[in-house]
């Protein structure tokens, strides 16, 4: 009997001991691409990688992935095979008109193949997304104030575009929203809409979505509003479906709507200010995300410095404002949460480099990891799981 108890006592203490290093070869690793801006100092020649493990922490710098120009948003495809950035000039390979580029993605090293290049059929293309079947590729034209759809073909690369559609009148402010700005497209989670940000007509549009052809067609009603002059930059889904959430650059607010996922419509609720009472600097809002678990959404400022942290109400979607947290650099334009939901990555445009912070999952508020990453002129970050 005493052997036992020994030989039991020796087991928990072997379990006791192995049982972290268990726990952190259950993690996952993951590569992170950054688009960037090469025309911006000559800092940047193209796509950045770096690789992170979810346990431990650990992140390293893989270097230049590929060569590009001005990448400054980037999209995986569904299967981790391929990655496409757009190219955002105003005359690329062409006038009036940017570019989308295709790349093979080699897990092992984070490198990235260059495949091909389209014109994104609009003058600086701001944002890419891939649809949930990965047979299409959907981009924003900003100055062309246009979103375009383009199919992938067997090999990754891309086709000649399936969906044009240009955007037509203006906002009220002269100097900014002259015209149309398609800023951001995003597409619900049941692949059956796209929706678009554009920040000179003051309106979140809404397209049925085709991924059988590849088309897009007006929903029913085709655009929701926000206020006059706001200039919706950036969308965020809560994971329900059940609230929407925009962000708006030169109001420098957050507008929450609720969201009928089924017919994709949408009503105004709340609209709240992204920076603290008593802020009269100079600012633009940049980017919006929503936490994985539902109870937090996040939102950063360039001026402020900061990325503003608000908790959800579960059953109203509404804001209450927790935190601004400053980003550890300038221009935070972007900034992506990691999969686990345990960490953000602040990517600070003008200081060239991307802070890491931790993320509290009770109170969603944000302490510095001490990680600070070099990158040069940063804009967009994107996860790829590896094993």
């Amino acid at each position: 009997m005493k052997i036992s108890c020994r030989i039991l006592s020796i087991v928990a203490v072997v379990v006791f001991l192995v049982a972290p290093f268990a726990r952190a070869a259950s993690g996952h690793n993951y590569i992170f691409y950054v688009g960037t801006y090469t025309e911006e100092g000559g800092k940047s020649k193209g796509i950045y990688a770096y690789r992170y493990n979810s346990s431990t922490g650990e992140i390293t710098a893989l270097g230049l992935a590929a060569e590009a120009t001005n990448p400054s948003w980037v999209a995986l495809h569904p299967n981790g095979r391929f990655l496409y950035a757009v190219n955002e000039l105003p005359k690329y390979q062409g006038p009036n008109s940017g570019g989308v580029s295709a790349f093979s993605v080699d897990r092992a090293t984070g490198k990235l193949t260059f495949l091909n290049e389209v014109r994104s059929l609009g003058a600086d293309p701001c944002y890419v997304t891939v649809d949930q079947t990965g047979k299409y590729v959907l981009v924003a034209n900003y100055t062309g104030g246009s979103v375009a759809v383009f199919p992938i073909l067997p090999d990754g690369k891309i086709g000649p575009a399936s969906a044009f559609v240009q955007h037509e009148g203006h906002g009220p402010n002269a100097e900014r929203q002259e015209g149309p700005h398609a800023h951001s497209i995003d597409l619900t989670p049941d692949n059956r809409f796209a929706v678009v940000d554009d920040l000179g007509l003051d309106e979140v549009l809404v397209y049925k979505f085709d991924a059988g052809k590849g088309t897009l067609t007006p929903n029913n009603p085709p655009f929701a509003k926000t206020d006059a002059g706001a200039g919706p930059r950036h969308f965020a889904l809560h994971p329900s479906g059940r609230f929407a959430y925009v962000l708006s650059e030169m109001a420098r607010t957050v507008t929450v709507f609720a969201n009928d996922p089924a017919t994709e419509t949408m009503h105004p609720l709340q609209t709240t200010s992204t920076l603290p009472e008593g802020f009269s600097g100079r600012n633009d809002d940049a980017e919006i995300r929503v936490h994985p678990s539902g109870k937090f959404l996040y939102a950063s400022n360039r001026g402020h410095e900061s990325i503003a942290v608000f908790a959800i109400d579960p059953t109203k979607g509404t804001l209450k404002v927790v935190e601004y947290t400053p980003t550890g650099g300038k221009e935070p334009r972007g900034f992506a949460i990691d999969p686990t939901g345990t960490l953000l990555f602040a990517a600070n445009q003008k200081s060239d480099n991307i802070v890491v912070f931790k993320i509290d999952p009770v109170t969603g508020r944000l302490t510095p990891t001490g990680k600070v990453l070099e990158a040069p002129t940063p804009v967009a970050v994107t996860f790829l799981k590896v094993d």
